[in-house]
């Protein structure tokens, strides 16, 4: 058994040593935000938070976070309220939306610890691979949440989950049909 905290619960797994812990959220925790992208560890959708630190969650066996602490999407903001998942949905980055869980675990980790990250920094540092092209928005969303964290912006509030479509719609003019087509 492996025991270790996720999401601010003391857990207790009775899986083998070599489970990834990428199997142990999804599968044993039901924490599906977290994604299986490629199995090898080089996508970065399965990145979650381990002591403060972004960390691809399918190499690594539950066996070796023995007393950790670990974070998913789902224990960042249950709200939306984290800066970096609020600055993601200001600058419409989501495109398909698979990586993204891992990217705002990569970028939330990075910003905990470098605070005014240059986009020289953002671009070593966010390795996490997306097939959609959202790389010019990430960069330019991960400064705003720098920002943000360290109080020099407002971030409007996203729609919380569960929100009506229509009245999400509303609140953010992007999500209007035809709202940003030239007419």
């Amino acid at each position: 058994m492996s025991s270790f905290t996720v999401n601010n619960q003391p857990i207790r797994y009775r899986l083998p040593p070599d489970t990834p812990l990428l199997w142990a959220l999804r599968d044993a925790s039901n924490l599906t935000g977290t994604k299986y992208g490629c199995g090898t560890g080089d996508c970065g959708a399965c990145t979650v938070d381990i002591d403060g630190r972004a960390v691809r969650s399918c190499q690594l066996p539950i066996g070796r976070i023995e007393g950790r602490v670990v974070t998913t999407i789902e224990g960042l903001s249950r709200d939306r309220s984290h800066p970096v998942q609020q600055a993601f949905l200001a600058a419409n980055v989501s495109q398909c939306g698979y990586c993204i869980p891992g990217m705002v675990m990569a970028a939330a980790a990075l910003i905990r610890k470098n605070p005014d990250p240059s986009e020289e920094l953002i671009r070593a540092q966010i390795t996490n691979l997306c097939r959609c092209g959202i790389y010019p928005r990430l960069v330019e969303a991960i400064q705003r949440a720098a920002r943000a964290a360290r109080g020099e912006e407002t971030i409007p509030a996203a729609p919380m989950p569960g929100t009506d479509p229509g009245d999400a719609a509303r609140a953010v003019p992007a999500l209007v049909p035809g709202a940003m087509r030239d007419e």
